[in-house]
């Protein structure tokens, strides 16, 4: 039944494919929605990085779908993950070199994550992947020294909470106020400029501590967890 199954899927997936193919003149494809952003996204949106125009605000509600699905995984991830025995036996700490690497990155990858996640308006880069920096910042020590308490569960989940609550409550504002979601907010400042592209770096920041502070709390699990008898 499995492999019956599994070829049915092939099956339909090979003639959706098809069907595509032949729908779309790739010789002849015009596209005109790159040019479109490039002509208006600094007037529009005020950010020198125009990728960002298009995270946070020409696509903002994809965006906000990204990072339901990662709080989504990371949910799961910790509700299989389970939780370490009480006798179960603690691991050896890593070495001094190790040890001590750990301790010197630690507000080295935070002061980086930070500043990809604020820059992410001008340069390449912004929440996700500055959120990510931030996670494993939390991590490495945990790798280091087995055992320690460096996240607290319940500091992550509200950190978490606010962060994305603060993404979609900008995305209301831009609405009460007459506009589409998430239209870019506060004054858009001197393109190029730190303080500048109104509220994308807001937006920018709240991705970069939910992406952060979930990727944290399941790093932390994947640490703790054991399997249970």
């Amino acid at each position: 039944m499995r492999r019956f199954t599994a070829a049915l899927f092939l099956l339909g997936l090979g003639v959706m494919i098809a069907a595509i193919y032949q729908h779309i003149d790739f010789g002849n494809t015009s596209v005109n929605a790159g040019q479109a952003i490039n002509a208006v996204a600094a007037q529009e949106t005020g950010a020198a990085n125009f990728v960002t125009s298009v995270v946070l605000a020409y696509r903002g509600i994809d965006t906000l779908l990204e990072l339901t699905i990662l709080f989504t995984a990371a949910m799961i991830g910790g509700m299989v993950l389970g939780r370490r025995r009480a006798d179960a036996p603690r691991d050896p700490d890593a070495g001094f070199i190790l040890r001590t690497g750990a301790d010197l990155l630690f507000p080295l990858l935070l002061v980086v994550g930070l500043y990809i996640i604020l820059h992410g308006h001008l340069t390449p880069g912004g929440g996700f992947q500055g959120g990510v920096i931030l996670a494993s910042a939390f991590f490495l020590p945990l790798l280091a020294r087995p055992g320690i308490t460096l996240i607290d569960q319940r500091i992550v989940s509200l950190v978490e909470g606010l962060a994305g609550a603060t993404f979609i409550l900008i995305g209301l504002l831009a609405m009460f106020d007459g506009k589409e979601f998430l239209t870019p907010l506060l004054d858009k400042g001197e393109l190029g400029a730190l303080i500048s592209a109104g509220s994308l770096p807001i937006l920018y920041l709240a991705v970069g501590i939910k992406v952060g502070s979930e990727l944290a709390g399941l790093l932390a699990h994947l640490a703790e967890a054991e399997a249970l008898d």
